[in-house]
């Protein structure tokens, strides 16, 4: 399975005590924006395409997420997933990109 190392400064949304979702923006090679969505444990279970990464970091910020280096609270009692991200899946499916928990 493909892995890929935790980013130096990812996004992270509280879901329920002691539930995080955490974000990257992936800026591919080819120019492409992408953001790829992740849990606690480091598993990949979702992404979405954007413009560019203004966009994409707009996008984050209207749907609750922030960046972690930036919340000294959140640093103190939200841990970082481990250093390897690994694609997988989510009990409920491609929740941010199916449109059901993302406001456009």
């Amino acid at each position: 399975m493909d892995t890929r190392p935790l980013p130096d400064d990812p996004w992270v949304k509280i879901v329920d005590m002691l539930q995080h979702n955490w974000a990257l923006i992936d800026i591919e090679a080819t120019g492409s924006v992408r953001v790829l969505f992740f849990h606690d444990g480091g598993v990949i279970f979702d992404k979405m395409e954007f413009a560019s990464e203004a966009v994409a970091a707009a996008a984050l910020q209207r749907n609750g997420f922030r960046r972690w280096s930036e919340s000294p609270e959140l640093q103190e009692f939200v841990q970082l997933p481990p250093d390897q991200l690994e694609w997988g899946t989510h009990p409920n499916g491609d929740i941010y990109s199916s449109g059901r928990f993302w406001k456009s």
